[in-house]
Parts: structure tokens; C-alpha cells; sequence
């Protein structure tokens, strides 16, 4: 007579875990980015004490659009625009290989997720910054070709 309404609490508290599991299994994020553009600087090496070292350079990606009546026939004015990102690299390997081999100029793809934080500046002054942290960079030639 005691067992079973402890099996059945015991039941009920099983059922909910497994419920609350299987909704965190579908409750996955995502975070990754892919650009491809043309490095704005030399990369730079920075090591903060008692912290790792970053490598950090600029990409710049285009975004090209016509405007005009007639876009079927290919008429109207080329508008563009350019957008800049900080790309940060942590991985030991990586790190190293971007900041003897990436030069401004060299156009790469970069694979990562981005990053948004804070710094007080020189005045105190707390800015916001947003920053690509690369798992992968590609230098040309690409494995893929874009048309």
C-alpha cells in the first residue's frame, strides 16, 4: 500500500525530467558568422599579463546593390557600401599562423562567432565593441569559387 504512491510520485518526477531535458535539447542556439573581404592592417599581437595572447586585425566586406528603374537589363547607377569588422583570433595554432601570413590587402574568408563587450577608454568612458572571435581562416586559393 506504501509503495505505490511512492512509485507513482517517483514516476511523475521521472516523466518531468525527462520532459524539461528534451526541452532544453530543442532549445539550441546558434552563433557563427562567415565573411570574406579584404584585411584592413597588418594583424597585431596582444598579450594582456596573466592572460593569453590575441591576434587582431580589421575585415572589410562590400555590399554592392544597383539602383535604377531597369534592374533586369543591368541599367542604373552601382551603389555600395562598406562595413567594417574586428576579427579577434584566441586558438594557439591559428593565432600565430594569422599573424605571420594574413598582410592588408590579402583577401580571406573567416569562420567564427561574434562577440559583444564593454572597455572604459582613456577618459573613463565605457564603449561598446563588437568583435568576430575566427575558429577558421581561409587565405586564397579557396576551396569554393564565388560568382
Amino acid at each position: 500500500m506504501f509503495r505505490r504512491p511512492v512509485l507513482q510520485v517517483l514516476h511523475r518526477f521521472v516523466r518531468h525530467a525527462s520532459e524539461t531535458a528534451a526541452g532544453l535539447v530543442l532549445q539550441r542556439s546558434l552563433n557563427r558568422v562567415q565573411l570574406l573581404g579584404r584585411v584592413g592592417q597588418d594583424p597585431v599581437l596582444r598579450q594582456a599579463e596573466g592572460k593569453n595572447s590575441v591576434t587582431i586585425f580589421s575585415l572589410a566586406t562590400k555590399e554592392m546593390w544597383r539602383s535604377g528603374e531597369s534592374e533586369v537589363y543591368q541599367m542604373g547607377d552601382v551603389s555600395q557600401k562598406t562595413m567594417w569588422h574586428r576579427v579577434s583570433v584566441f586558438r594557439p595554432g591559428l593565432r600565430d599562423v594569422a599573424y605571420q601570413y594574413v598582410r592588408k590587402g590579402s583577401r580571406i574568408y573567416v569562420e567564427g562567432k561574434i562577440d559583444y563587450g564593454e572597455y572604459m577608454d582613456k577618459n573613463n568612458v565605457r564603449r561598446q565593441a563588437t568583435t568576430i572571435v575566427a575558429d577558421n581562416i581561409f587565405r586564397k586559393p579557396y576551396s569554393f569559387v564565388w560568382m
